[in-house]
């Protein structure tokens, strides 16, 4: 029912040299259901060393055949969503349905990146001399080394692989410790695909040794990392000492603006769904509701009743819509900033317990009466905790979305196209979607600012991210 997952390197499955694993518990019940390979150094240089041989097989095959084959590894992986999803499910927690719309998505994000392996386009700039040629040529930084976390196992991965390869990087992944088997399943797609060896490498392991010794090896030439922002900070300090190009797609706390003007059936039903996605652990999930005084009460209501109709348990079971916490650590820390919250006078409107004794599940949460000066008002809570605050005025609710370091995504919902052109231009944020949610599409930019991050993993943005900018300029 899973696999013992091993390490992917050069092209073929192995154990780690020290023969050394790790379990893997699956989060509805607490129990191992298999192990994964532990890489050390010694299995890191060999994937060094293949990704540097992979790198100048690959960069010299042309943006056509580069294309094909990612083509090919996009139909496979959409030939084999079942399997993947229950994997994903197995170790992760979320439930099925949700695990093969990520296994689903992640075939658009390659064939949408397959087509932009053929634009990765330069362009002759006009000399200012007669018999003067100038081009500005693009080519792919070099080896690339992928740090992914286990929220979105595929998803995060993916769109790394698929914009380096597209540029004609090879790369290197660490995936998460905790949903292995999917992520090796998805890598399997590319081997048969045809993807030559050392060109993708798939390892396991202690992330801080994994890191501190992909980071800074000379045959690394960029960065690509998601997860918590103390992290990201870190790792982008080390890129910076060794001048490697990073991309940063760190934590975020998004606000929902609600104006008095906005649909409020609409906006409870989209942003409770996505709110309790993946039982919010999603970097972009609605967070924050900052809500105008005079919808305030009915918007609580209305998205109260949408918590409560949601319906935890095992993600495998049917009519299931909303997982365990992925790990056991995300319950106390759930529980903690929900007593802090409290104890500072917020109210439970429902929810804001664990569920049973077995598996890491956890009540979809609404907190009221929340204020700045709480933790979960401050820190990323990554789980299903809504948070409701009432303001006044327009300005109010632009200057709290404003306030946090964080600057990932942000939503708002008004039907006034004065409020919209407004938001457009106050509101920080790497993302703002108003009236839908329409983020993380393969053809638009997503990264975020300030603390949240930079760079892009989505859209033409993701590839350019990957290429080096090259002036040849000649007499002819």
């Amino acid at each position: 029912m899973y696999p013992n997952v091993q390490l992917f390197i050069d092209g073929a499955w192995s154990d780690a040299a020290a023969g050394k694993t790790l379990p893997v518990v699956n989060p509805a019940t607490g129990e191992a259901i298999g192990t994964l390979a532990h890489a050390e150094i010694p299995d890191l240089d060999r994937a060094l060393a293949a990704a540097e041989r992979g790198f100048a097989t690959w960069r010299v095959m042309s943006a056509y055949d580069r294309s094909k084959i990612m083509r090919k590894a996009a139909d496979l992986v959409r030939s084999r969503v079942d399997d993947i999803a229950r994997l994903m499910t197995l170790e992760q927690g979320k439930p099925y349905a949700e695990s093969k719309g990520e296994t689903a998505g992640a075939a658009d994000v390659i064939d949408w990146m397959a087509e932009e392996a053929r634009r990765t386009y330069g362009r002759v700039v006009p000399a200012r001399a007669e018999g003067i040629l100038q081009l500005v040529i693009k080519e792919p930084v070099g080896p690339v080394a992928a740090f992914t976390p286990w929220n979105f196992p595929l998803n995060q991965a993916n769109r790394k692989i698929a914009a380096a390869l597209a540029a004609g990087c090879s790369i290197i992944v660490k995936g998460s410790e905790e949903t292995p088997a999917s992520l090796a399943a998805y890598v399997q797609c590319w081997a048969d695909a045809g993807l030559p060896a050392g060109v993708l490498n798939l390892v396991y392991g202690v992330p801080s040794v994994i890191s501190e010794y992909l980071v800074p090896h000379p045959i690394i030439r960029k960065i690509s990392f998601t997860g918590s922002t103390p992290i990201g900070k870190h790792l982008a300090a080390l890129a910076g000492t060794y001048m490697k190009r990073a991309t940063m797609e760190l934590g975020g706390h998004a606000p929902a603006m609600i104006f008095d003007d906005a649909d409020l059936d609409r906006a409870a039903s989209i942003l409770s769904a996505n709110k309790f996605r993946n039982a919010g652990q999603v970097c972009v999930a609605p967070t924050r509701f900052l809500v105008q005084a005079g919808v305030h009460d009915s918007m609580v209501d209305k998205f109260v009743a949408k918590a409560e109709a949601i319906k935890v348990g095992d993600g495998m079971a049917e009519g299931t819509t909303m997982g365990p916490l992925a790990n056991a650590r995300r319950v106390p820390a759930m529980e903690s900033l929900i007593a802090d919250a409290v104890a500072k006078g917020a109210t439970i409107r429902t929810g804001g317990k664990r569920i049973g004794n077995v598996g890491n599940f956890f009540e979809p949460t609404v907190l009221t009466g929340v204020t700045p000066d709480m933790r979960v008002m401050n820190e990323e809570p990554f789980g299903p905790v809504a948070l409701f605050s009432r303001y006044d005025s327009f300005d109010e609710i632009v200057a709290e979305a404003n306030r946090l370091p964080f600057a990932l995504a942000s939503y708002a919902y008004t039907s006034s196209n004065r409020t919209v052109t407004l938001l457009g231009q106050r509101v920080e944020a790497g993302m703002l979607s108003i009236n839908h949610h329409g983020i993380a599409l393969p053809e638009v930019p997503f990264g975020g600012i300030k603390d949240s991050g930079y760079g892009s993993e989505g859209g033409l943005e993701a590839v350019e991210a990957y290429l080096n900018t090259k002036l040849v300029t000649q007499s002819i």
